[in-house]
C-alpha cells in the first residue's frame, strides 16, 4: 500500500508471470494421466490464483522448505511415483524425498541442481513431456531386449542339448549376433517418432 500518514492514497499489486509453456505442458502432463500438484512458499491467495489458471490438482501454499517435503512424503505414500520439479534452495529438500527431482538448471539454484536427479538445462518445461515420454521408450525397449534375450539364449539352451544348436551357432546368433540385435533396438531410443 502507498499512502501519507492519514490517507491510503494506492495499492499496488505484483504477480509472478506465468511462463508461456505452463499451461500446454500441464495439459500435456494430465492428457498422460499425471497428476499434478504445487508446492509454494507463496501466500495462499497468489497460489490459488495460479493453481486456477493452470488447472493444477492441488495446491499448497505458504510452505516452508519442510513442509514442501513432507508433502512429497505423503504423496510418496499415495501414489507408485512421485516427481518433484523445482529451482530454488527450498525446493532441494523436496527434490531428494520424491523419487526423482528435476531442476531446471538455467535458472535454478547450484544446490538444487546438485540435488536433483536430472537438471534441465534450458528453462523449457516442454522439455518435462520429452523426459516421461523418453523414460517410458527407453523402459519399453530394456523390456524387450531382457524378453529376447532371455527367449533365445534359453532356446539355444534346450536345443544344445540334444546337439541341435551347435557351439558356433551359439556363439554366432545367440551371443554376438543377440548383442547386436539388442544394441540395434537400443539405438531407435534416441530417435524422435
Amino acid at each position: 500500500m502507498v499512502g501519507t500518514a492519514t490517507d491510503i492514497l494506492g495499492v499496488i499489486g505484483l504477480k509472478d508471470r506465468i511462463r508461456e509453456k505452463s499451461a500446454p505442458v500441464l495439459r500435456a502432463l494430465a492428457s498422460r494421466g499425471i497428476k499434478t500438484v504445487m508446492l509454494t512458499g507463496d501466500n495462499e491467495r497468489a497460489a490459488a490464483a495460479v493453481a486456477s489458471e493452470l488447472a493444477l490438482d492441488e495446491c499448497y501454499a505458504g510452505l516452508l522448505p519442510e513442509d514442501k517435503v513432507r508433502h512429497v512424503a505423503e504423496l510418496t505414500r499415495a501414489y507408485t511415483h512421485v516427481v518433484m520439479a523445482g529451482d530454488g534452495v527450498n525446493d532441494a529438500p523436496a527434490m531428494a524425498r520424491a523419487q526423482v527431482g528435476i531442476a531446471t538448471a538455467a535458472a535454478g539454484s547450484d544446490v538444487a541442481v546438485e540435488t536433483a536427479d536430472v537438471a534441465l538445462m534450458e528453462d523449457d518445461l516442454s522439455k518435462l513431456t520429452y523426459l516421461i515420454d523418453l523414460s517410458k521408450k527407453t523402459m519399453a525397449v530394456v523390456r524387450e531386449n531382457v524378453i529376447a534375450s532371455v527367449l533365445i539364449k534359453g532356446s539355444f539352451a534346450l536345443l544344445a542339448l540334444p546337439g541341435i544348436i551347435t557351439l558356433w551357432l551359439a556363439v554366432g546368433i545367440g551371443d554376438m549376433g543377440l548383442s547386436l540385435a539388442v544394441i540395434l533396438n537400443s539405438l531407435r531410443i534416441g530417435r524422435r517418432q
